[in-house]
């Protein structure tokens, strides 16, 4: 059975693709969000051709082909483009078999604890806290993550002194009894890295995410053998090479990888492989509400050294509002996997008629 044709859906946030086998059976996948109608481009030039004609059983092969004839043009948008028809290909899969993702991989279907993953450096120390609180109490929430410092920030606050109050406020709103994570989006220097990172063990905080500029990997495994708290990372890495030298320079104790940056299903798999075989755990990255967030469900679901939750964006976004149904929803802190065959969600038709069109085909001789 091969592939005979790949139609994406795109918006200059989202990309979604649709991936048809020889035989009418379908699949949806996602591309990485943000640039994703640049990103539907780079699949129709130099994916789908590679693609099209492919058995959908090999997948692996398919992944690899993919990457080596695209070698003059890494990473990243070939790594999000190969993701949109592999994670496709998954669904395919699923649906056939009448099986969910997780199950295709060695998992079932469970309730999965999750976090609450802030996105917001503009808001002050009160109102963070206050709402992480109404979350609490409403949801269930037992862990958060808020963020600290300047996105690239080279040591600089969002507003000066903003950092050095945020951390205990929110731990001493929440009480002892939540987890709280932080992340710094790659703001610090090792020396102010590590300075921080006492102020989060001090308020008890347990995991501190990219402290350092993300491919400063040398810093991160300085800040990492520092403190006694965890340094998580690798959401922004796409190359499996630049994956091995992460782990043994042990720059982490924590690996997240983003199934939908890093190429897939197969090549998340192989991140999280490696991190088993190095004796860390996996939290991966999903911080947004797109489809990112279901299929990392099915795989937390899966892998044997899955983290102890998932990341789940607690901010509205009205670009992934109504794009599959059944919604996810927390209840008592946690969201259930879908259960039905493939991904476990049914995209919605409205959402595709807003989209941007395209379709690369090959068909039967």
């Amino acid at each position: 059975m091969k592939i005979q044709q790949i139609e994406t859906f795109s918006t200059p946030l989202l990309c979604l693709v649709r991936v048809t086998a020889d035989d009418g059976w379908r699949g949806w996948g996602q591309t990485a969000p943000f640039n994703a109608d640049i990103t539907a481009t780079v699949l129709h030039r130099q994916v789908a051709p590679q693609a099209l004609g492919w058995d959908i059983y090999d997948i692996d092969g398919l992944v690899d082909a993919c990457f080596e004839r695209n070698h003059k043009f890494p990473w990243s948008y070939i790594s999000r483009a190969v993701g949109g028809v592999e994670t496709a290909l998954w669904d395919l899969r699923g649906q056939q078999d009448e099986k969910p993702v997780c199950e295709l991989l060695g998992g079932a279907p469970k309730r999965i604890p999750v976090y609450g993953s802030s996105m917001r450096r503009d808001i002050t120390p009160a109102d963070e806290e206050g709402r992480l609180l109404r979350l609490r109490d409403e949801k269930g929430f037992r862990a958060f993550k808020i963020r600290l410092g300047k996105e690239c920030g080279h040591n600089g606050d969002e507003w000066p002194g903003r950092t050095e109050a945020l951390i205990p406020a929110v731990r001493m709103a929440l009480g002892a009894q939540v987890k709280l994570l932080a992340d710094a989006n790659s703001c610090y220097t090792p020396e102010g890295a590590i300075q921080v990172g006492h102020l989060l063990q001090e308020n008890g905080y347990c995991h501190f995410e990219e402290p350092c500029p993300y491919w400063e990997l040398e810093w991160t495994a300085q800040v990492a053998a520092a403190l006694e708290m965890d340094v998580a990372g690798g959401e922004q890495d796409v190359d499996l090479a630049q994956w091995r030298r992460m782990l043994r320079l042990r720059a982490v104790d924590i690996v997240q990888p983003d199934v939908c940056y890093v190429g897939g299903v197969t090549r998340f798999l192989r991140v999280a492989k490696m991190a088993a075989e190095a004796g860390l755990p996996c939290v991966p990255h999903s911080a947004n509400l797109s489809l990112v967030t279901v299929f990392t469900l099915h795989l937390l679901a899966a892998i044997p050294n899955a983290g102890p939750y998932l990341e789940f964006s607690i901010e509205p976004s009205g670009w992934t509002d109504g794009l599959y149904t059944p919604a996810l929803e927390v209840v008592d802190g946690a969201v259930a996997v879908p259960e039905g065959p493939g991904w476990g969600v049914q995209i919605n038709p409205d959402w595709l008629e807003k989209a941007q069109y395209q379709l690369s085909g090959k068909y039967p001789d």
